[in-house]
């Protein structure tokens, strides 16, 4: 313990250290840098050198104090160094005697690989791996003391110190979240864009995401001490939402849409600005503060608020900027507003879980509308919190290495049961569980027969506590003498006691719906979505349950009908297979049949129930076969197979349990087959020791 509280305190004082280090060289800077800096400031304009000492006492400092290593793009730690030039060029974060200067297409690549791949994230900002002589360390006692050797290091985006470690940058900027002090020191790039004060005295920042400029709070990342709670690392989950959105917008318009928790109404706002005439957004939130906010953010994007004012006349010209959407905002609670008025498509994010809301979603939803469904609560849902688990969800789970998929049955079960409720069916169109969310995009297919037919896909698992081996109870009301048949291992009877539990009751269906996951990819390349394309056709080959990767998004589009639980809806089709359609009068007439065909083949090709993790089952003191090589191995063996979103090593199959260790076996290699040399390998002995054996 002693070992312990010394070296904490020699890294404080060291961090102190790094402080006054770069303190005294502020201060050393040479008078005539900043002689050239005013000078350069006063040719290109005297009134902004005016206006920025008239607000000197602004929170935000300027971009030229932002260490370099700090970038929110790649293109931003590309631009330190001229890549297009000839000749050989130095790293901007490495000294010469670590990476010698090389030509450009292998600086790129150590900037890519090294730099920009080896940081920590904060608010936005990526902290990269910096290798200048920063921070030195002194070497070890034995060698010479004067001499001292470079760490490598990491410069803290909000007080600029240097820490050599990860984790312990990520527990420092944990103690700046703590004290509140969650503001960066350094302006962004592309997503911060400035700070503008308001005339109550608080400082805004402006963010942009998907070409929309929303207003932040200084503490809008901690949920306890603000209103308008904002988080970025909820942005995979709103661009998913907005691609399921865009394609119900192609089936029909315009389409009444509402986003129950607005906060800082980011959502609503980027609907209604890039698919304009197709939707009618409402945004509600309960929150007098969030609602102020939101026709803020309205104001912001240039975007007309049912009942409010006017746009606000821009600076410098007589006229002001024509609204480009419409918006209405409401101060209602979100059960009121969606019990008064029928919506097309609603989403749920509140903080927490969504099950409170989900028998008011489905009141008043209209046929053939979309239900989306965020919930946050991974405590309870990643089975941390048994008991709020049950007393939300209703079902008994443990942990498993499949505890995301889980989750993501889970909570379509209680969507189910809240729309069996409303006489109204379900359809699961994409299901995703990731780190901080899970999201659930159903079709709502109104009936009692619909009801009926997602009510019996609610069923109980069984799990081998032993093994993890898993299958779903088959349906009936007869009471089995011996669950533990159903079970393809053998664990109970080699395993003294009880060896499984149910779990559930959970949805056994589909969690996938790939023309729906086909037409989102559209949807992302047509609206410049880089971030989720890979997620998008990872979940299309998770949906089809194929490794194999064959996506057509380039060319132009028309209008045609597919099929989706016997309604026919309109989707995108190419304009080439729409030519070759109409004029071959052969394929023409035999289309219909082959759509049947189709649909039923479809039908029978559901993907399979849970993965296997490649890691949880390996042999030990075996060196298993990489992934896509062990996923090539299970198609040749004859299984269905395919990757899978929920888990970086998990594997998606037909095979059980047993079938998957057996060719993980064959394809595994002894970890000792190369280590002895070729005289004695394994366990064979030589002729001298056998002659000595002998006599």
């Amino acid at each position: 313990m002693a070992e312990l509280e010394e070296g904490d305190t020699v890294q404080l004082h060291q961090e102190d250290a790094n402080i006054k280090v770069v303190d005294d060289l502020v201060k050393m800077q040479p008078a005539s840098e900043e002689s050239v800096q005013l000078s350069v400031h006063e040719a290109t304009s005297t009134d902004i050198v005016k206006t920025e000492d008239h607000h000197e006492q602004t929170p935000a400092t300027t971009s030229s104090e932002r260490h370099v290593s700090i970038q929110s793009t790649l293109e931003g730690l590309e631009m330190l160094v001229d890549l297009n030039g000839a000749g050989r060029k130095s790293c901007p974060l490495c000294p010469e005697e670590k990476f010698k200067a090389c030509y450009s297409h292998k600086l790129r690549r150590h900037l890519q690989n090294l730099h920009w791949k080896v940081y920590v994230e904060f608010e936005g900002q990526r902290m990269c791996i910096c290798h200048l002589p920063c921070r030195q360390m002194k070497s070890s006692l034995g060698s010479d003391q004067s001499q001292a050797r470079l760490v490598a290091h990491y410069h803290c985006v909000v007080c600029s110190v240097t820490i050599a470690r990860k984790t312990d940058m990520i527990s420092h900027l944990k103690r700046h979240i703590n004290k509140g002090e969650t503001e960066a020191s350094y302006s962004g790039t592309s997503d911060v864009l400035c700070e503008e004060p308001v005339p109550g005295g608080q400082v805004y920042e402006i963010m942009k995401e998907l070409g929309t400029n929303v207003q932040l709070m200084p503490n809008h990342n901690t949920p306890q001490k603000t209103d308008t709670y904002f988080n970025r690392k909820m942005k995979t989950n709103r661009q998913l939402v907005f691609c399921s959105l865009a394609v119900l917008a192609e089936e029909r318009s315009p389409l009444e849409c509402l986003d129950a928790f607005g906060a800082t109404g980011i959502m609503g706002l980027q609907w209604a600005k890039h698919l304009r005439n197709a939707v009618k957004v409402t945004i509600n939130d309960i929150n007098e503060a969030c609602v102020k906010m939101i026709k803020e953010n309205c104001r912001l994007n240039h975007i007309r608020t049912e009942g409010g004012r006017a746009p606000r006349q821009v600076e410098g010209t007589g006229e002001s900027d024509n609204p480009i959407a419409t918006v209405e905002v409401s101060k209602m609670d979100a059960n009121v507003i969606m019990h008064l008025r029928a919506f097309d498509y609603i989403h749920l994010d509140p903080f927490g879980t969504s099950v409170n809301y989900l028998d008011a979603a489905f009141r008043n939803v209209r046929n053939l509308g979309i239900v989306s469904v965020t919930s946050t609560d991974t405590g309870s849902l990643y089975s941390k919190s048994l008991n709020v688990t049950l007393r939300h969800y209703g079902c008994q789970i443990v942990r498993t290495e499949y505890y995301r998929e889980l989750a993501a049955r889970m909570v379509v079960a209680s969507i189910a049961r809240a729309a069996a409720r409303c006489n109204k069916g379900i359809e699961v169109l994409l299901a995703v569980a990731l780190e901080h969310f899970v999201l659930v995009v159903v079709r709502v297919l109104r009936g009692p027969t619909q009801a009926d037919e997602s009510a019996k896909k609610l069923r109980q698992l069984l799990h081998c506590q032993w093994c993890e081996e898993r299958v779903f109870l088959k349906p009936g009301s007869m009471v089995e003498e011996n669950l533990y048949r159903q079970l393809p291992c053998q664990c109970h009877g080699s395993m003294p006691g009880k060896t499984a539990v149910e779990l559930g009751p959970i949805w056994s269906g589909s969690l996938f719906n790939t023309g729906f996951l086909r037409r989102m990819l559209v949807a992302a390349v047509q609206y410049s979505m880089e971030d989720i394309q890979p997620l998008v056709k990872t979940l299309i080959c998770e949906a089809d349950c194929t490794t194999l990767k064959s996506f057509s998004v380039t060319g132009h589009s028309v209008l045609a009908n597919q099929v989706e639980c016997g309604v026919v809806i309109k989707t995108l089709q190419k304009v080439e297979e729409a030519d070759t359609a109409d004029q071959s009068g052969k394929r023409k007439s035999e289309e219909p049949s082959n759509v049947v065909k189709k649909l039923k083949s479809d039908a029978s090709l559901e993907h399979p129930a849970f993965y296997y993790s490649i890691h949880r089952h390996s042999i030990r003191g075996m060196n298993m076969p990489k992934l896509n090589k062990f996923l090539q191995y299970l198609t040749e063996a004859g299984f269905r197979v395919s990757r899978t979103h929920f888990d970086p090593t998990g594997v998606r199959t037909d095979a059980t349990l047993e079938q998957f260790k057996s060719v993980l076996t064959k394809y595994s290699v002894p970890t000792y087959s190369t280590a002895p040399p070729s005289g004695n390998q394994g366990h064979g002995v030589s002729t001298d020791d056998k002659g000595r054996k002998t006599d």
